[in-house]
């Protein structure tokens, strides 16, 4: 297992485990626009690599990222399709190589988030969670159905990825440590507010409302007060821009992936996370996640009601 900060490593990792892969290389991405990644992959298939590729077609805004490297790709006769219809978004980040190493990331395939943005991911050759990845990619690319095995630390959407969270913070006996940019779903804020009303310390670390989609800001809002009134220290991290989605619990076991904190990862978008407990990496997690709690700042999020009253338009979309 390798752990993957961003944007420490850059695309250099990636760049490596494209350019080694002999076989099989198997693509799922909700942007896919980093040059370098997309020459790899088209390299790839030039060797003689069988190279399969999933975009996710538009966001839920309608924006459309992956138009132009879908037809590139297209055209240099790479396998490429958008990805399952029956899932609203999917913001799956993962890539399986030869079918014995699997990358799991919150950060997508394009330049900002190797290098402006605070991401994870992990690069497993853990046989068990290989083949989970794979099998859900044929499942997706054939638009059929995929059921999770749940005795496997894979987090998967549509899925029991609520009830996963949501043990993962109830797991959480003395620190639980959040670095997340969306508060947008309430079982898993009542977890969080459960957790230190029992005594645990919970840190939360967010963007502020840096990359919150304007229709989710009031909502936001709310619910990051609701943490503040709760006694949780909440700090909002300016450097590098977040965009993470990691839990730390006790310091020995991490939950990381695509997976926001928003009900719509639950209920409607195709997402994957893990749970991992590897020492190496638990420690770089929990140095990286110190470091950015040192320099980020308290943050006492906007009263939502309060900006209505003064504007009731300050949150129209």
């Amino acid at each position: 297992m390798r752990l993957i900060v961003e944007p420490d490593d850059g695309v250099e990792p990636l760049l490596a485990v494209i350019a080694l892969t002999k076989k099989t290389l198997d693509i799922k991405q909700f942007k896919f626009t980093e040059p370098s990644l997309v020459q790899a992959t088209i390299d790839a298939l030039r060797r003689g690599v069988h190279v399969r590729v999933m975009l996710n077609p538009t966001r839920s805004t309608g924006e459309r990222d992956n138009d132009d490297i879908f037809r590139k790709l297209e055209a240099e006769g790479v396998a490429v399709r958008w990805t399952n219809p029956a899932f609203q978004v999917t913001h799956e980040k993962s890539l399986v190589s030869d079918g014995e190493q699997a990358l799991i990331s919150s950060f997508n395939f394009a330049s900002k988030y190797f290098a402006k943005t605070r991401d994870y991911g992990i690069l497993t050759s853990n046989p068990g969670l290989v083949n989970e990845i794979s099998v859900c990619f044929e499942a997706d690319w054939e638009r059929k159905s995929f059921t999770p095995n749940p005795e496997l630390p894979l987090v998967w959407s549509v899925g029991d990825a609520r009830q996963r969270l949501s043990d993962f913070i109830s797991s959480a006996e003395e620190t639980l440590e959040v670095q997340h940019i969306k508060y947008v779903e309430g079982i898993l804020l009542e977890r969080l507010v459960e957790a230190q009303h029992r005594g645990v310390r919970v840190q939360i670390l967010t963007g502020g409302l840096h990359g919150i989609p304007i229709r989710d800001v009031p909502e936001t809002c709310a619910s990051l007060r609701i943490l503040h009134s709760a006694g949780i220290k909440v700090h909002a991290q300016k450097l590098p821009k977040l965009h993470a989605k990691l839990m730390l619990a006790d310091g020995k076991r991490a939950l990381l992936g695509s997976t926001n904190l928003h009900r719509h990862a639950f209920e409607v978008r195709r997402e994957l996370s893990v749970i991992i407990d590897e020492e190496s990496a638990i420690a770089r997690l929990r140095s990286v996640f110190a470091a950015d709690w040192q320099s980020s700042e308290y943050f006492l999020a906007p009263n939502p009601s309060e900006a209505l009253a003064d504007d009731p338009g300050a949150f129209d979309l």
